[in-house]
């Protein structure tokens, strides 16, 4: 009787090594690495381009300012000298959409008294602007400054 367990014990060892060996046969066929092309070397060897960083609409830039923005200038990337002062965003829900109104400032000084409302502000182009120098004083102290000036031009009668 042992005998039969020893015999029996044996042949159930024998089954479980063979399908052992047959699974790792499978494993290493469908893992295997088909031989390589040529042609197909020199472009898998060839360092990969780093990713694009995506650009960001005028709301996804403010998002991470203080009070959404208000207050804090943001220009397009390809203006020059030209920059709005948040003052007003209507923000839609998902939060990357909306719309926005600001003051115009050009070199550091503002265009209109009235704030306008932003075209644009969904291109994905815009920048937060740092340092940009305020000038002291609203806009009437400035216009009057400028009034107040003697011109060299005008000769008097």
């Amino acid at each position: 009787m042992a005998n039969a367990l020893v015999n029996r014990a044996t042949t159930v060892n024998q089954a479980t090594n063979f399908f052992r060996a047959s699974f790792s046969f499978l494993r290493n066929l469908s893992t295997a690495t088909p031989t390589k092309d040529p042609s197909t070397e020199s472009s898998a060897d060839a360092p990969k381009k780093p990713k694009r960083k995506k650009k960001k609409n005028l709301f996804e830039v403010a998002q991470f300012l203080p009070n959404w923005g208000l207050g804090y200038h943001m220009a397009k990337t390809h203006w020059a000298n030209v920059s709005y002062e948040i003052t007003k965003i209507n923000l839609y829900k998902d939060g990357r959409h909306g719309k926005a109104w600001g003051l115009a400032y050009r070199d550091g000084l503002p265009i209109a008294e009235a704030p306008k409302k932003i075209s644009g502000v969904h291109k994905r182009c815009w920048k937060y602007i740092a340092n940009l120098k305020k000038p002291e004083g609203s806009l009437d102290q400035i216009k009057k400054t400028e009034e107040s000036t003697p011109n060299p031009d005008v000769q008097a009668a």
